[in-house]
């Protein structure tokens, strides 16, 4: 298992923490350059850029780098038809592949931020704080990342822990391309890290809910509203029959909840709507009532199509699965714990409701803790800003983490002989 021994805070991992701090300067200007770059999720040349400007930071780092294409996104539009929406590139940066201890650490270069929306440039609000769109979410969390990475390469016992940094192209849209890369690569480590911002007062996200995004096609009769409305079939208005059936399913398990976000419909007035699209989104507590969730839903759509003249069907899938909080993860929090409480910083966890890659390397099996990011708040709004000085003090949180492994192993890890992980 290597040279594992119990873990002080010496002088060399006290200047490699000053180390940390000497960076911040550096790092801040670094941002500036990324947040100017607009990499939403949907604009695959925007989210190359950035990956780009993160491989000439990671690479001098790993052993080997690699650039790899994902599957696009498909997708039912409010045209009815699936579409195929492209992608930008993932990158897999990998360091010691046959250290006894193996940490997929992720990130993600997409932002919720369209192309074509005003929230496109950084702005100072005072001396500590940047509003800038993926400042936060995640640009500056990669950064952190990088800022522990740098840190553990300088310490003595690098060598027991192997790496690899995943940087995908998708989180925010759920991983559509990046979902089976993460599940083989999580089969492959003892330990995940993802640099989510961390929530506002600092505290990490234990359980996480699962989601799902579906999209319902109504289909009807297209009739002049005027000369003959009764030989139509209103597709909006059994659009709004079923919305307002799937609004009562909010509740009807622990933890369920049902938002309608997107529906498009009609032409003009005066013709009876033959088409109706509308998207919406399921979070759940447990892990059973994804297939409950899509049971019912299937069932509401085969009862309203046997409504003469109308077809409805269904489109999409629960993309993550809810993260549970069981005792891998405790030990990690516990651990993590000790390493903020070295460095004078009290930290806490709770429950989210929000989802991301840590949910999806959870379901792989692969115990993780998910925002280890930077300090902010407003995230996926036009308010969204860091915390500046969190670019050094997560960062020193991550590299204290990581040193603290490479000294002492995971507290929850076994290994066979073989060196194969039986977590």
């Amino acid at each position: 298992m290597g040279n594992f021994k119990p873990f002080v805070i010496d002088t060399t991992c006290q200047d490699l923490l000053q180390f940390i701090d000497s960076k911040q300067q550096i790092r801040e200007e670094q941002l500036l350059s990324l947040v100017e770059i607009n990499s939403s999720s949907l604009n695959p040349v925007g989210v190359n850029r950035t990956g780009e400007f993160f491989s000439t930071l990671f690479t001098p780092l790993a052993d080997s780098a690699e650039r790899i294409e994902v599957h696009p996104w498909e997708r039912m539009n409010f045209s009815g038809q699936i579409s195929s929406q492209p992608l930008g590139d993932l990158w897999h940066f990998n360091k010691r592949p046959n250290a006894p201890v193996q940490i997929l650490m992720c990130g993600h270069t997409d932002t919720v931020f369209p192309p074509d929306c005003n929230f496109q440039h950084a702005t100072r609000i005072d001396r500590n704080r940047l509003n800038a769109p993926g400042a936060a979410d995640m640009k500056g969390g990669i950064l952190v990342m990088l800022s522990a990475l740098e840190a553990l390469e300088q310490h003595p016992l690098r060598e027991n822990i192997g790496w690899t940094v995943l940087l995908n192209p998708d989180e925010e849209i759920g991983s559509p391309g990046s979902a089976p890369i993460l599940e083989k690569e999580a089969a492959k480590h003892h330990l995940g890290l993802i640099y989510e911002p961390a929530l506002p007062d600092g505290s990490l996200a234990g359980e996480r809910k699962g989601s799902g995004n579906f999209t319902i096609k109504v289909e009807g009769r297209a009739a002049h509203a005027g000369r003959e409305p009764e030989k139509g079939r209103n597709a909006i208005n059994k659009a709004a029959l079923i919305m307002l059936e799937l609004d009562k399913l909010n509740h009807t398990r622990p933890g369920l909840t049902l938002n309608t976000g997107m529906i498009q419909a009609g032409e003009t007035t005066n013709k009876v709507p033959d088409l109706a699209v509308f998207k919406f989104n399921i979070r759940i507590n447990a892990a059973e009532d994804a297939a409950w969730c899509v049971q019912t839903l299937e069932d509401i759509c085969t009862t309203h199509s046997r409504d003469e003249g109308y077809q409805v069907s269904l489109h999409g899938q629960f993309g993550r699965m809810p993260k549970r909080f069981d005792s891998e993860h405790q030990s990690l929090f516990n651990l993590l714990q000790r390493c903020s409480s070295q460095l004078g910083v009290p930290i806490h966890w709770q429950a989210t409701g929000g989802c991301c890659d840590g949910n999806n390397l959870s379901a792989a099996g692969l115990p993780n803790i998910d925002t280890l990011g930077v300090k902010g708040n407003f995230i996926h709004s036009d308010q969204e800003y860091i915390e500046l000085p969190s670019l050094s003090h997560r960062a020193q949180l991550s590299a204290l983490l990581l040193m603290h492994i490479a000294t002492e192993g995971l507290p929850f890890l076994k290994q066979s002989e073989t060196g194969e992980k039986i977590c």
